[in-house]
């Protein structure tokens, strides 16, 4: 059996339930069980100094906790949602600016165990945003929550 394209299923998702994320022309580039990607554009995403705007960049590493959620759980019975999201700015963005996270499979299979038995189990995700030459320009820490639809 192959595998979903989740890049194109998420970035339909994103489209159509997050237009103002989509409009900042952040879209996920990976998307696999345990691992996202996102990047979005400098073009229209800067701010008062010529650099990226804070919110971009919040948004574009926000984005994978859902992404990686899509790709790692039963979607078709429990949906992701942000608890916390912390950000660290590290150096001014100038360029396109990238996000990944990752999630351990053992990870994966306690929140999903959890969520089986509880309705919902929390998970951390750390991400890291770089700059076009690889430069961190930006950490998150966030607390998600896998949550039983209905």
């Amino acid at each position: 059996m192959t595998e979903p394209d989740y890049v194109t299923l998420v970035n339909k998702a994103v489209e159509h339930t997050i237009p103002v994320a989509h409009a900042m022309g952040a879209r996920v580039v990976e998307v696999r069980p345990g691992f996202a990607a996102a990047e979005v554009p400098m073009e229209g995403n800067g701010n008062h100094f010529g650099v990226m705007y804070a919110g971009v960049l919040f948004t574009v590493a926000e984005l994978l906790g859902g992404a990686i959620a899509v790709a790692s759980f039963d979607t078709t019975r429990f949906f992701p949602l942000v608890k916390d999201l912390r950000i660290s700015f590290l150096r001014p963005a100038k360029t396109a600016v990238r996000s990944q996270a990752a999630l351990a499979e053992e990870t994966i299979a306690a929140v999903a165990e959890e969520a089986e038995a509880n309705g919902k189990a929390d998970f951390e995700l750390d991400a890291e945003l770089t700059d076009t030459e690889g430069t961190v320009v930006a950490r998150t820490h966030g607390l998600y929550q896998l949550r039983r639809l209905g």
